[in-house]
């Protein structure tokens, strides 16, 4: 693990001209482009092609996480801006969008000098109802705010306060604001539970019937869902990785899906974005700990640096079939978990053999990830796309990743 900590962020930098970053989408998702790795080869298709370049019979992953409008811009009486952005709920996800009045959630508070005291307000329309939003800052420490939510009338759950009141989060390196484009193109087709406040991207390039293609050319898709937390954009700031601290998301998988994947080690498993690789590598570092410390444990939560310690031998199928019976032992129909998990070269991967994901930020923990399954053949990949016009981040272009 030591060497492993060692490695220099700088050695994952690459020159990327503002120009190349995709401000907007293309007007359909499938007509963006595709780098394919493949065999150590590279070359260039279309999305809406992918079902060419896949193995036979593959499982395609997606994530179901939802984007929230987790963007609140309020005015205090002395006309300061105050802008609060919900990160994750103190509660579970689902219990927290369905509650009504009051919830509290972990923010992060822009123009925090000017909000030292007090609570704001907003009137809203929600459903045709005349609603206040009150917000009250509860704790402050170095990373977040809690921030209490009240609203009359009470009876209307947050979610549909939120969807009011709130904007769609764009990534801060689009440096623009959210439009009504938006809404719909910074979320996949297949969203389907609320919770992140960034889009699963690779995900954004799938259309309906694409969807429908793949399946009829073979391929299986299924779904996980991870919810994915502002951390994702942050840079790793630190000379090497050993110093970076990775952000907690909620990770949350079906018994089926289990079952399913158990059904497909044999095969190819793919990915469809880094936050699905995540979702699918955690799941065997739970089984891991469930072998080593047993059915009983209460936190199920995967540590940045967990996976680089010396563990015993365990097999996909005996980690996965863990997860299956700790769901049995506490009567579980879906299983919630939480990750940190940094994945970096020298990592092995132990689910996914590809992955579908657009190009990621310079020195992110993304590109790490890309490069623990391809090696510096990223390096030639993000070359060839520089040079061959692809777009890149989250409404860039895609790769397919078959090493």
């Amino acid at each position: 693990m030591t060497d492993i900590r060692n490695i220099s962020i700088d050695e994952y930098d690459y020159p990327l001209p503002e120009e190349r970053i995709a401000k907007y989408p293309l007007a359909e998702r499938d007509a963006s482009k595709l780098l394919v790795l493949k065999d150590g080869h590279i070359q260039a298709s279309q999305f809406k092609h992918i079902g060419d370049f896949l193995p036979p019979k593959a499982l395609l992953v997606f994530n179901e996480t939802k984007v929230i409008r987790a963007r609140l811009r309020f005015q205090k009486a002395t006309g300061s801006h105050i802008e609060i952005f919900c990160l994750e709920p103190d509660d579970d996800y689902q219990i927290a969008f369905s509650s009504s009045s009051p919830v509290r959630w972990k923010c992060l508070v822009g123009n925090s000098k000017r909000w030292r005291e007090g609570t704001l307000q907003m009137s809203l329309n929600v459903n045709g109802n005349e609603v206040t939003l009150t917000a009250e800052r509860i704790e402050k420490n170095d990373q977040y705010s809690e921030v209490e939510f009240s609203w009359s009338p009470c009876a209307i759950p947050f979610a549909s306060v939120l969807e009011a009141a709130g904007e769609i989060p764009l990534p801060p390196y689009l440096n623009r604001e959210a439009e009504p484009e938006d809404r719909d193109r910074y979320q996949t087709v297949f969203a389907r539970y609320d919770g992140s406040v960034a889009a699963p991207t690779a995900g954004l390039h799938f259309t309906k019937s694409l969807l429908e293609q793949l399946q009829h050319q073979g391929h299986e898709l299924d779904e996980v869902t991870l919810h994915v937390g502002a951390g994702t954009f942050r840079p790793v700031a630190t000379a090497t990785i050993g110093e970076h601290a990775m952000h907690s998301e909620t990770v949350i998988v079906r018994r089926s899906f289990l079952e399913n994947l158990i059904q497909h080690l044999n095969g190819d498993i793919i990915p469809v974005g880094t936050t699905s690789t995540r979702t699918l590598e955690s799941l065997y570092w739970i089984g891991m700990m469930l072998h080593e410390q047993g059915l009983d444990l209460r936190e199920l939560h995967v540590n940045q640096w967990y996976p680089y310690e010396t563990h015993s031998e365990l097999s996909n199928a005996n980690a996965l079939q863990l997860l299956l019976d700790y769901m049995d032992r506490h009567h579980l129909t879906r299983l919630e978990a939480s990750t940190s998990l940094m994945i970096a070269p020298g990592y092995k991967m132990r689910v996914i053999t590809g992955l579908i994901t657009n190009f990621h930020q310079p020195k992110s923990t993304l590109l790490l990830l890309v490069s623990a399954l391809i090696g510096d053949q990223w390096k030639q990949a993000y070359r060839f796309a520089l040079d061959n016009g692809f777009r890149f981040l989250s409404y860039g272009d895609s790769c397919l990743f078959l090493p």
